[in-house]
């Protein structure tokens, strides 16, 4: 039978069995090698209270840093491709195997000084 992708749409490789993990979407088994994983890390507090709270706080602005929220998804193929985590590539593309570039935003204190 013919193959669509090199890998089976799988990384497990010699393993007979992988263990499943939840849909963080739709909470259906996916396999843990098959989902598509995604690691986020946001602030508890929402940026517009930020200012509030440093405005509030007795601290010095560098002192205190609001502690933040580490979170690893796990999408199916179906919620990931509806969501826009992933898109579907053509044939041609899909044997491309490098990760696409990362967009990391840029913190305010790697800015370098602006004389005035």
């Amino acid at each position: 039978m013919t193959q669509k992708r090199r890998n089976c749409g799988r990384s497990k490789h010699g393993r007979g069995h992988v263990r499943a993990v939840r849909c963080t979407n739709c909470a259906r088994c996916v396999p843990k090698d098959k989902a598509i994983k995604k690691f986020v890390i946001r602030n508890i507090v929402e940026a517009a209270a930020v200012r509030d709270l440093q405005d509030a706080s007795v601290y010095e602005k560098n002192e205190y840093r609001p502690p933040s929220i580490y979170m690893k998804l796990y999408y199916c193929v179906s919620c990931a491709i509806h969501s826009r985590i992933v898109r579907n590539r053509s044939r041609e593309e899909r044997k491309i195997r490098t990760p696409p570039p990362r967009f990391r935003p840029r913190r305010e204190d790697a800015r370098p000084q602006q004389q005035k």
